[in-house]
């Protein structure tokens, strides 16, 4: 018998352990928007004469279980929109099902809430997450007026972008390959445009965004870091609109519809469609006096003028995506989805570098809710197809594809103060990959792997205890690994208003990416799977006794409302990264191995504070203290991502007779990253013709020394500050022109990106941007 069957029979009896939850008493429904029919989710949903009360989730599906038969008022609530109160006559031992609809309000002052609704923070343990609305988004002043989910994320604790121009993004220690995106339970690779500041994701077309920093539960897994779980809405299912939009850096459409209308009593068929083109590399040559550094690509532009290449080329990034989404919702809430994209991106100096990369794809997902189950079963099957290349002057062309399909089946049991979750996935994924170092070694590779995962996670509240425990079991069939995972979450609540929380577990990825963590620039971003030869234990002969990438999360917190307008979270986590795995660029010798092991851990505290209130101001602010540290086998160093202070602040005000202004403003700090430092200069001259070479007289190319000490150099601090001022123009009850203004780096601080280590030329991030933007929506 195979470990991978022993593993599904351990499996299978773990879940027959479980309690079965009896037929029960059940009232479960969904919330809408009355004038679009879309689902509202995180509503508070308050049975009056019980006192019981819970939110919608994401799909704005809601569930209460083992109450009494007889008739109740259902009242809703969920900022923006007209209190529902509805009668409900709930029958004994039967599920029973009601839709509630949610008239918008007249006057909508936009507020935000960062940390969620009260109810939610109270019932569920939600360390380490963050859930983002698009209206947050949509509030937070944004590089070109372009709210984008890019820009929003580096404002949360413990997520760091290393920069303005092909930045990554890391969370709590982790590098980037260590994030798993999922797009509608997709897993989506290489998310955000070469230019750094812009994803893939339409903000107009997203319904929820759930950020896991840390210690997720048992739900998630083939990562080590953290998880970004992205969804889509579905189109208008009452009218067709949409809404159009053009600013110095990119143009988008969005048209959604109703394909069969939405009424109470019958399914509806609707489709939304969005697209953007981004043109910074034709309007920065006139708009903006700025252009993009090239000496990172000095090593290639032997007779180039670096200062007129920067003045032709402005900004040369350019990019298009589009999303389309066909969705069949039924009047029990139930639904199905099919949806595809395809994602491009462009970076190119010419004579120097091109840079391209594309992803495609789609799949359907589900939800269905049995008329006679308290199991809400939702589903994933889907396909994406991923090429980046790139052609550099002076080295050889390299190129990443990885091609991945999914299926995936998730089993959500409802009972009273408690949940059961249990699932199953499957992943499979072609890697083609072709790269030559600076050596001429080749590094190929052409693969299919497997994994296939199960996970039961249980859920009670006791109370005052909330207690969430959970295992996950992961096979890598190229590795031939099983791993067995276990994850626990808790919440104590002291008071109502004061709330202890932990949360931990056991992670692992076979997952490698072809971005080092050593570079501060790098646009290409590849794909591979992990090794199936040997590999060695950091600076040793010694085998490790397996080849995935693994690691342990413990964090602990602090929730406190100081009022309904206030709340604090604090938390500190540690993350030890007990073995990393990464491409080995300074391979000399074809008997080097084309893999080396790294360990390392992360370890910090984030403090946030949010206040908000009705009359439309709100602000947020939140600090991290972090430390980052890996060891190679030789020293231990500070990855380029180690950002040891970082501080945002937001603000904004809604103001006007009908709240048509709105005016907002972030500001972040953040300490120098780590760089590597010049020790010295030498001549390198070209011995691979000893009969030509005169050694005398030969003048070789300037080659660089670094100090042994690896990024034991500090970038000084970084600082900037973001406005805008929005102002809406209302037309009728459907459209309206909105008109935003923004400045970017407001006070025109000059942040060093890069510096040249031959010339000692500081390059900078983005200058002071001011741009306008327009939008039509109707």
């Amino acid at each position: 018998m195979t470990i991978f069957m022993r593993l599904i029979i351990c499996f299978a009896i773990l879940l027959y352990s479980f309690p079965l939850f009896s037929q029960t008493t059940l009232l479960r429904g969904n919330v809408y928007d009355e004038e679009s029919g879309e689902a509202i989710p995180f509503c508070t949903i308050q049975l009056e004469e019980t006192g019981l009360v819970t939110d919608t989730d994401a799909n704005g599906f809601f569930s209460i279980s083992d109450i009494p038969a007889g008739q109740y008022t259902l009242i809703v609530t969920y900022i923006g929109y007209d209190t529902a109160s509805v009668k409900v006559d709930v029958a004994a031992q039967q599920i029973n099902y009601q839709q509630v609809f949610l008239q918008p309000t007249v006057l909508v002052l936009k507020t935000v809430n960062i940390s969620g609704l009260k109810e939610r923070r109270e019932n569920t343990t939600s360390i380490s997450t963050v859930s983002i609305t698009p209206s947050q988004i949509t509030a937070l002043p944004s590089v070109g007026g372009e709210a984008d989910i890019a820009q929003y994320l580096p404002v949360l604790p413990g997520v760091v972008s290393t920069g303005e121009q092909g930045g990554q993004l890391y969370i709590r220690g982790g590098s980037a390959v260590q994030n798993k995106i999922l797009l509608d339970g997709m897993p989506l690779y290489n998310p955000f445009h070469s230019i750094g500041l812009f994803s893939v994701f339409e903000t107009e077309a997203l319904s929820s965004v759930d950020v896991f920093t840390g210690g997720f539960g048992a739900q998630h897994g083939g990562r080590i870091s953290a998880v970004v779980d992205i969804k889509t809405r579905e189109g208008n299912r009452k009218k067709w609109s949409g809404m159009a939009s053009a600013s110095p850096f990119q143009s988008k459409i969005l048209i959604e519809g109703p394909l069969k209308q939405f009424s109470r009593d019958q399914g509806s068929l609707s489709l939304l469609l969005t697209g953007k083109l981004g043109y910074l590399d034709q309007t920065s040559k006139v708009l903006y006096d700025y252009a993009v550094d090239t000496s990172f690509y000095a090593f290639a532009a032997q007779d180039t003028s670096l200062s007129d290449l920067q003045e032709d080329l402005g900004l040369p990034y350019s990019y298009g995506d589009l999303y389309g989404k066909l969705s069949f919702v039924g009047t029990n809430g139930s639904k199905f989805n099919l949806f595809g994209f395809s994602f491009g991106d462009r970076f190119e100096v010419p004579g120097l570098a091109e840079l391209e990369w594309n992803n495609g794809g789609g799949g359907m997902s589900f939800t269905l809710i049995p008329a006679q189950s308290s199991t809400v079963i939702n589903g994933t099957l889907s396909y994406s197809d991923y090429l980046i290349e790139l052609e550099e002057r002076g080295s050889g062309p390299r190129s990443s594809g990885i091609a991945t399909y999914n299926a995936m089946m998730r089993f959500t049991n409802y009972g009273k103060n408690k949940q059961l979750d249990y699932g199953f996935e499957f992943n499979g994924f072609n890697t083609d990959f072709d790269f030559i170092n600076a050596a001429g070694n080749v590094f190929e590779q052409r693969d299919f792997t497997s994994e296939i995962n199960g996970f039961v996670a249980y859920s009670q509240n006791f109370d005052r205890l909330i207690l969430e425990p959970g295992i996950r079991l992961q096979y890598y069939a190229s590795q031939a690994a099983a791993s067995i995972e276990p994850r626990l979450a808790l919440k104590y609540k002291i008071t109502s208003d004061i709330r202890l929380k932990m949360a931990g577990g056991l992670y692992s990825q076979n997952l490698i990416s072809t971005f080092n963590d050593q570079d501060v620039v790098n646009l290409f971003v590849g794909f591979l799977s992990g090794p199936e030869e040997t590999i060695y234990q950091p600076g040793t002969r010694d085998a490790a006794n397996n080849r995935l990438q693994k690691a342990w999360h413990l964090i602990g917190g602090l929730e406190v409302d100081l009022s309904d307008a206030i709340q604090i979270n604090l938390e500190g986590y540690y993350k030890d990264f007990t073995q990393l795995i990464q491409i080995n660029r300074n391979k000399l010798a074809a008997t080097d191995p084309d893999f080396v092991i790294e360990t390392g851990d992360a370890y910090g505290v984030d403090l946030s504070v949010n206040y908000s209130n009705p009359s439309g101001f709100y602000t947020y602010l939140a600090y991290s203290l972090a430390y980052a540290n890996r060891f190679d086998g030789e020293q231990e160093y500070p990855p380029v991502f180690d950002r040891r202070h970082n501080l945002n602040w937001l603000g904004g005000y809604t103001f006007g007779e009908k709240g048509e202004w709105e005016l907002s403003g972030r500001w972040n700090l953040g300490s120098g990253f780590p760089f590597t430092q010049t020790q010295g200069f030498y001549q390198d001259i070209d011995f691979s013709d000893l009969g030509q070479t005169d050694v005398l007289t030969e003048n070789g190319n300037l080659g660089v020394l670094l100090s042994l000490l690896r990024n034991g150099g500090r970038l000084p601090y970084y600082h900037r500050l973001d406005v805008s001022l929005k102002r809406q123009f209302f037309f009728s009850k459907d459209s309206r022109l909105e008109i935003t203004a923004s400045v970017t780096n407001a006070y025109n601080r000059p942040n060093v990106f890069y510096v040249d280590r031959v010339t000692s030329q500081k390059v900078q991030q983005l200058p002071i941007l001011p741009s306008l933007r327009a939008a039509f929506y109707w």
